[in-house]
């Protein structure tokens, strides 16, 4: 009768042992999810507009994260261009910030934001935008070789020229107005974005 229950018990306390193993196993979507997690907290991100920019998501999935950029994502998504950004490009993006949207004329984003300005509105914004990953090192660099300011071809398909001094960047479009860099090399999946102060203008 003791062996009986001696042997009772062992086997109990080894199903509560396997059990307790088992539940403390994590699931195939625990260790995925948890693996994400791993990989997100171990890159090198940059902060914009109060959130980490992670590398390894496209233009458009950071850039709906940063505060500072709501005027730049809504007028990417009224001119359509959401596809384009989250493409595999590369892309290297001159972003412009809500303040350097608010130094706009009055009225003028409000007007690009309707329906029957998309063209208008998609010029302005591939102005922006140039193909490459272009490193802020890439654009000095450029700079340098060619008197201290070069020349970039925009998607929109006119120029805007990059000036270099010391580690400062700036950004000359057509109508002759320049653009500060204020972060630089905040690097994405599909390319690069450099935050700007001022908007830019084609002709």
């Amino acid at each position: 009768m003791k062996f009986t229950r001696i042997t009772t018990l062992t086997t109990v306390a080894a199903a509560a042992l396997a059990l307790g193993a088992l539940a403390a196993t994590p699931t195939l979507a625990q260790m995925k999810s948890d693996g994400m997690k791993s990989n997100m907290k171990s890159e090198q991100t940059v902060t914009v507009g109060g959130a980490p920019m992670y590398p390894s998501k496209n233009i458009i999935q950071n850039a709906v994260n940063s505060k500072d950029h709501t005027t730049l994502v809504a007028a990417v998504k009224a001119a359509g261009l959401v596809e384009t950004l989250q493409g595999p490009g590369p892309f290297t993006v001159f972003a412009p910030t809500n303040s350097a949207c608010a130094k706009l004329p009055a009225g003028t984003v409000d007007m690009l934001l309707k329906p029957e300005n998309r063209e208008k509105l998609s010029a302005v914004l591939t102005y922006h935008v140039v193909a490459g990953r272009i490193s802020a090192k890439d654009l000095m660099d450029a700079a340098k070789r060619n008197g201290g300011k070069a020349k970039f071809k925009t998607v929109e398909g006119e120029d805007l020229w990059v000036e270099s001094k010391g580690n400062t960047l700036t950004i000359w479009d057509h109508k002759g107005s320049a653009s500060k860099v204020t972060i630089q090399n905040v690097f994405q999946s599909n390319g690069v974005i450099h935050v700007i102060d001022t908007v830019l203008l084609p002709s």
